[in-house]
């Protein structure tokens, strides 16, 4: 008589183990559908944007929808590739959790160069604008300016500290502590003036027509 036996199959269950901080920034990587170099290159986009006022990590987690592990690798790997890159003129810097562009320290003796060519080119409009807010509103931030203009101040900017018409002067202790600019010793002399109280009446900033004869320019 045979006997026969029952065969059981027995299926063993795999063991889980936790993953590793890094594997789990990888696979939350290859979960999004934003790659890595688009996101990168979105970083480096914004940063050019915003200028002076920087990008916070929470901005950034926001607008790119990750999390803040990723985004401040995506930053860490833009600041080295901008450090160790001495073909680029530019590079990343952090404050306290916000990210701005800086032009690097072998820049800075040709940018005074710079400055000395355009010194006396004339000032357009929206720069007599801008400096006219400055020189009203000092203290003041661009944030503040561009609230008062209703447009982007960052290149007027840029052309009046060329034109060393006006300065920068510390920095706000406003989130991200934005740089705060004044008018110069230039600027009093340009304008003929001993002081700002010389200024005529505040004009209305919305219209500023006027500006040419503000600053007594024909």
């Amino acid at each position: 008589m045979t006997e026969k036996k029952d065969e059981l199959e027995i299926k063993e269950e795999p063991e889980i183990y936790p993953l590793s901080s890094d594997t789990q920034v990888y696979a939350e990587q290859m979960e999004m559908p934003l790659e890595t170099g688009h996101a990168k290159a979105i970083l480096e986009g914004l940063l050019f944007i915003v200028g002076d006022e920087g990008l916070t990590v929470e901005q950034a987690m926001s607008v790119l929808e990750i999390s803040r592990q990723r985004v401040e690798i995506l930053f860490d790997d833009l600041m080295k590739e901008y450090a160790g890159d001495d073909n680029r003129g530019i590079e990343i810097a952090n404050y306290g959790g916000t990210y701005r562009f800086l032009s690097k320290a072998l820049v800075h003796e040709y940018a005074k160069k710079l400055f000395q060519m355009n010194k006396h080119a004339t000032l357009s409009q929206a720069a007599l604008e801008t400096l006219a807010i400055i020189a009203y509103k000092q203290p003041i931030t661009r944030v503040e300016i561009e609230e008062i203009r209703g447009v982007g101040a960052d290149m007027m900017l840029r052309k009046l500290l060329a034109r060393d018409l006006i300065k920068e002067s510390g920095r706000s202790d406003a989130p991200g502590r934005p740089i705060i600019y004044e008018v110069t010793e230039e600027f009093m002399n340009t304008f003929k003036l001993l002081s700002l109280d010389e200024l005529p009446e505040l004009p209305q900033f919305g219209d500023m027509e006027d500006s040419d004869e503000l600053f007594g320019r024909e």
